[in-house]
Parts: C-alpha cells; structure tokens; sequence
C-alpha cells in the first residue's frame, strides 16, 4: 500500500458536537446555617444536577441572589422584598457569649437587665435587628462576630448572637447562656423572584419536607405521566394474559339452565296442581 492510499484509507474526524455541560444549582448560605441536610436528599433527587456551595457573609447575601450570583440562598431576615422572595424556616435562639469563669456562666437564662453593666460587643456584621443594643456600648465597634468573639475570650467585653454562631466560633475557653428579651434571628430561604426557575421549585420542594412523589412540583408531574403511560402500556398486556385458556364466562351457567340436555327433564308439563 502506498503512502497515499494509507492517507486516504484514514478515518474522517468525528464533527459530532460535545455534549452541553450538565445543569448546576448554585447555593448561597450564611455563617451559622447547615444546609447538609438538604443537600443529601438534593444529591439523592437529583444526582445529575451539580450542586455548588457558596458560603456568603449576612450582610452580602441579598446582594448576591440579586445579581445572580446564586440561583438560591439561606439567608437572615429581613431582606428586601421588592426582588427577593423568601420563605421563613425558623427562628433561633439568642444568647450572650462569656469567659467560663464569668458571674453570668453560673445561670442557665439571663435577662438584659442581668448584663446591663456590662460592655457588650456590637459586631459590624451584627444579625439581630437591634433597636437598642443591650449592655455599656464598646470604644469600638468590632469589624466582625469573628473578632468580637477574639475580644471575648481577652475579657474586654461580652457578645450577644444566633446560638448558631456561638456554636460556629466555639472556644473551650468561652461559653453561653439563653438570653431573653432581646431580638431573635429568622433564617429564610430566599431567591431572585424573577429567577424561579424549575431546579429553585425542585429546592423549595425539598426544603418544604415535599416527598418524591409529591403532586407538587414539576418532577412530580412528570414522574405522574410516566406513570400513566406506563399503566397504559401494561392493561392491554394483563388483559391478553388474564384471557389466554379461559372459557367465556356464563357457557357453563347456560348449559346447567338446560341449554344442551344436560339437565334431565321431570316428565311433568303445565303448571303444578294446587294441593287441597
């Protein structure tokens, strides 16, 4: 074989087209909120939908869903409802964080009137919805609940947050305790309004406690029809099979009537005699 028959014998490249990179669901969250659950049963509902994870601070959640950055977030209330949607989920306890060796660490529950003396640290990312923070106010506002918690620790001061974020910024040095009459964080899932598109209903849907087969939501709808089409195409096959080496039914009913001389006659015609 020549050089140029091998050259024309060679196989033409293939010009079928990539295929189109799969669908993703971005998901916004703040500091404090666990989303671990509802991705699980994202990931089990879905498993050809990426799920990507954006962790995005209190103050820059809002912005985010509303420049598109992400398709969905968990975010604190309240947000602007003029572009966003929202749907509450649940509303957290609020505590005071403390050194372990301070007076308030021997309660189980304070009041605001219990750390009314006290510098109480008022973060610039602070999440409650303070009309009055409690407490003698800082020199100095701390730049986040991150160094707020710092300041803590160092005895300059107390801090009152969600427990979540007590929890978050855990120290073995410092603890809390339930403090009552102050504002309460609400944690909601929110999105875009103009942006609902059918993977944020299939996200709400989860979030909601929607099971799979749910007549809610648009995957429920379809798996409904293709459960319809399904029954259909089964019928006519149970219907063959059911009538396969069956005799019609009633043939035998008749028959045992009289039809056929299977029954033997009485010899007696007319009608029977009343008896005196």
């Amino acid at each position: 074989m020549t050089g140029s028959d091998a050259t024309s014998s060679s196989p033409a490249p293939s010009s079928a087209p990539s295929p189109a990179p799969a669908a993703s669901f971005r998901l916004a969250y703040v500091p404090g909120v666990t989303p671990s659950k509802w991705v699980r049963i994202w990931k089990e509902r879905l498993p050809d939908v990426p799920l990507e994870l954006l962790q995005v601070e209190a103050g820059d959640a809002a912005g985010l869903l509303r420049e598109r950055g992400a398709d969905a977030g968990f975010v604190r209330l309240p947000v602007d409802r003029t572009e966003l949607s929202a749907i509450p989920l649940y509303t957290e306890t609020t505590v005071v964080v403390v050194p372990k060796d301070h007076l308030v660490a021997a309660a189980d529950e304070v009041t605001v009137e219990d750390i009314a003396d006290e510098i109480v640290l008022h973060p610039l990312d602070d999440t409650l919805d303070w009309e009055t923070p409690p407490g003698r106010p800082a020199f100095e506002r701390p730049a986040t609940t991150a160094d707020a918690i710092e300041l803590v620790a160092a005895g300059i001061g107390l801090l009152v947050v969600p427990q979540s974020l007590a929890r978050l910024h855990h120290r073995k040095d410092l603890t809390y305790r339930t403090l009552t009459g102050t504002p309460q964080s609400r944690v909601a899932l929110s999105w875009r309004e103009d942006a609902t598109t059918d993977l944020v209903e299939d996200f709400i849907g989860i979030v909601r406690g929607r099971t799979v087969n749910s007549s809610r939501g648009r995957r429920a709808d379809e798996q409904a029809a293709k459960t319809a089409r399904t029954d259909r195409a089964e019928k006519p096959k149970q219907g063959r099979k059911q009538g396969q080496g069956q005799k019609p039914q009633g043939s035998g009913a008749r028959r045992r009537a009289g039809g056929g001389g299977a029954a033997p006659k009485s010899g007696r015609s007319g009608k029977p005699r009343r008896r005196s």
